[in-house]
């Protein structure tokens, strides 16, 4: 997981801005989130991914602290939802903050997962590795993101592929920005896009009986 750092940016009405590139906040203010935990699927109970060598008890996110993690078990928690890596505005003066629904560059807008993950850091010089310390000192993840509910003592959610096994629970279950999102190279002024559904809870829907 990567993060991207703030560039300055001034709004339709002269107002100035801080254009916030995914994951780049360093405080919250002014955003009221609903923890409205979506109800279970109805669909059978599905595999628990776990890892290699943990056993067969727990899954290793349910006994490892994200600081104890490997570089692939830190990996494999990304939700693939791509909420991360929708542009953020921030008033200079109140520092409220606003969501947009424009996508950095690399957002494959389908899939929802980076474009060229490998050399993103090269592609996009602002891009910042996420880390388990830096977890825990931001507050701009959104609340369904994984990395956020086991920094605060949750559990994964039920969509999640490492619950259900499969990747696209989370398209499934609306909680990707799939169908909602706009490429930055066609959106214009991203102070015309300003949403609030990425820092909220979203209310899942349920999987598809089979």
């Amino acid at each position: 997981m990567t993060t991207r750092s703030m560039k300055p940016m001034r709004g339709r009405s002269g107002d100035r801005f801080l254009a916030v590139m995914p994951h780049v906040m360093s405080v919250w203010k002014d955003i009221r989130e609903r923890e409205c935990e979506p109800p279970p699927p109805s669909h059978p109970a599905r595999r628990t991914v776990g890892s290699a060598g943990m056993g067969a008890d727990k899954p290793f996110w349910k006994t490892k602290t994200l600081e104890e993690m490997t570089g692939a078990e830190w990996e494999s928690l990304c939700d693939g939802c791509g909420r991360c890596c929708l542009h953020k505005l921030r008033h200079d003066d109140t520092g409220e903050l606003s969501y947009t629904n424009v996508a950095c560059r690399l957002l494959d807008l389908h899939s929802c997962q980076c474009s060229d993950y490998a050399k993103r850091q090269r592609r996009v010089p602002d891009c910042v590795t996420l880390t388990a310390a830096v977890v825990r000192e931001i507050d701009w993840l959104p609340p369904s993101c994984a990395y956020r509910r086991l920094a605060d003592g949750k559990d994964l959610a039920w969509w999640h592929k490492l619950v259900s096994g499969d990747p696209n629970t989370v398209h499934e279950a609306g909680i990707s920005v799939r169908g909602r999102a706009i490429a930055e190279r066609k959106a214009g002024p991203f102070e015309h896009h300003i949403v609030d559904w990425p820092g909220r809870m979203p209310r899942a829907r349920r999987e598809p009986k089979e």
